[in-house]
């Protein structure tokens, strides 16, 4: 696994980088750390087209809240790909993503999906199959911070609906949180970061997107992971900022994110895609305890209502996780 740091260094920091062409349009694309390497694909294949030509690209990356907060304060998007609902409606509430965004298509905005998986040491010696073993006796689990990465906030909502669906109640669920962030050493500022410094050789398992283990494989290294029986569907929303729906260029891009050029860059990089024609030529494993953030069976009712519950910087159930930790 430490092999995997080598295969990632250099293609997974850089961030506000230009690509494209310079002269003719331009596209504000600001996006969460994990699809970097899909939006370079898909970008290279619109530019291809005639409603990408000469179209020029400036990128950036990072952790999914970070990303939403950057934009809020200034930070030019014309398009934006973040990790979840809630940062998203972050920009809502700024008034710079109109409060219909979901409606743009028949997918709701939503541009690929995914689920939380387990990616352990080479040959599991730890044994880890379940949300059960990550805090056994010894057993050390990386995951991003829940504050700054949209991926965290999936990693959290997994473990929680998974206790849940296995039978426990809510006050058992949310006690397993405090038990299992005291066997995370560090939180890093996102997905990719959490996956290079598991790479690096800390922890013993790191709880991240399937698209992130299957990244890592299609560098070369062996990474070896397992879905829990029960996890989350992961669903990762695009919609295009006011200045974007001002841009004809910035229209094309977006609703090129659906074609099936587009969505088989996802594809090829771990993600499910969404457009059924692209996604039966995948075959992704659906775990029988697969749930989503809209469970209300198992505790979860939406982004609005888990993102007030769980991630009030103040009173959220991880802001006083987090204290307990003494951060």
């Amino acid at each position: 696994m430490k092999l995997i740091w080598i295969a990632l260094a250099g293609v997974t920091l850089l961030a506000g980088s230009a690509s494209g062409a310079s002269q003719g349009a331009s596209i504000d694309l600001v996006a969460y750390s994990t699809p970097k390497d899909a939006y370079g694909k898909i970008i290279g294949s619109f530019q291809a087209t005639a409603a990408g030509n000469g179209v020029g690209f400036r990128q950036s990356y990072g952790g999914s809240g970070d990303q939403a907060r950057a934009v809020a304060s200034g930070l030019p998007a014309d398009v934006v790909a973040l990790g979840l609902d809630p940062d998203i409606a972050l920009l809502v509430k700024k008034n710079l993503v109109p409060k219909n965004w979901k409606s743009a298509n028949r997918y709701h905005g939503i541009v690929s999906d995914s689920v939380v998986v387990f990616v352990v040491r080479d040959g599991n010696p730890k044994h880890v199959k379940g949300w059960g073993d990550l805090v056994k006796p010894g057993v050390q689990v990386i995951t991003p911070n829940p504050f700054t990465s949209g991926g965290a906030r999936w990693n959290v909502m997994a473990a929680y609906g998974g206790l849940r669906r296995s039978g426990k109640t809510d006050r058992q669920a949310i006690k397993y949180l405090y038990k299992l962030f005291h066997h995370v050493p560090v939180q890093p500022d996102s997905a990719r970061t959490a996956l290079q410094v598991f790479a690096q050789g800390k922890g013993d398992v790191l709880l991240t997107y399937q698209n992130e283990a299957i990244y890592a494989e299609k560098k070369g290294v062996h990474t070896e992971y397992h879905i829990p029986k029960a996890t989350v569907l992961i669903e990762t929303p695009v919609a295009l900022t006011k200045s974007g729906l001002a841009k004809p260029a910035a229209k094309a891009f977006f609703k090129y994110l659906w074609s099936s050029t587009a969505q088989r860059a996802f594809g090829d990089q771990g993600f499910q895609p969404v457009l059924k024609s692209v996604a039966k030529s995948y075959h992704f494993h659906r775990p029988p305890g697969l749930f989503t953030i809209n469970s209300k069976r198992y505790g979860l009712n939406g982004w609005a209502k888990v993102n007030r519950r769980f991630f009030d910087p103040k009173k959220g159930i991880m802001a006083a996780i987090e204290r307990s930790l003494g951060h």
